[in-house]
């Protein structure tokens, strides 16, 4: 395995996940504070090691797929936590869970069968949303006396119709290959 800059991005991020749920339950509000910074670092890990991967020719294997499983990894462990936290509607984290497990058991399917789904669009919109929510609802109780807890359920409902609609997306061009045929 080559351990180039994407690699190493994506490495962090995982590494990033206990200290951002470690912040968390810091009893001063500066633990959120510091969780949401923590967490933010680590969403900018996810936009960083795509882009320097794709631009810098530096794709590797362990990057197609340890990137996707750090993504699911940071999100699932998030929203996980805002739901501990009383942070984030049950219904919601269940869509969100329910569709990331899915899709992550779709893109190993099409591996298994020669085949790769790529990252759609809508995709790139849930994974915005779902980090924005995320930050808003670890910090809800305010920043500089702006409070986040309705702005931070509004972006996670609007995550979760990108969710359904971009794994719907893959599902239907995914259907081909694990329908069985009759």
């Amino acid at each position: 395995m080559a351990w180039n800059l994407p690699n190493i991005l994506t490495a962090t991020r995982i590494a990033l996940i206990p200290f951002f749920i470690g912040f968390a339950f810091l009893p001063d509000p500066l633990g959120l504070i510091l969780s949401a910074m923590c967490f933010s670092l680590a969403a900018l890990t996810d936009w960083a090691d795509g882009y320097i991967a794709r631009r810098s020719g530096m794709l590797t294997d362990f990057g197609r797929f340890f990137d996707p499983v750090a993504d699911k990894l940071l999100v699932i462990s998030a929203i996980v936590l805002l739901l501990s936290l009383g942070r984030a509607p049950l219904a919601l984290v269940l869509i969100i869970l329910a569709r990331e497990i899915t899709i992550m058991a779709l893109r190993e399917r099409m591996a298994g069968l020669g085949r790769s789904v790529p990252v759609s669009v809508l995709a790139k919109w849930k994974t915005g949303f779902q980090m924005t929510a995320i930050i808003m609802l670890l910090v809800q109780d305010g920043l500089f006396g702006v409070p986040f807890q309705w702005p931070g359920v509004f972006f996670l409902t609007v995550a979760v119709v990108f969710s359904l609609w971009s794994g719907y997306v893959y599902l239907l061009a995914a259907w081909p290959w694990i329908h069985p045929k009759i």
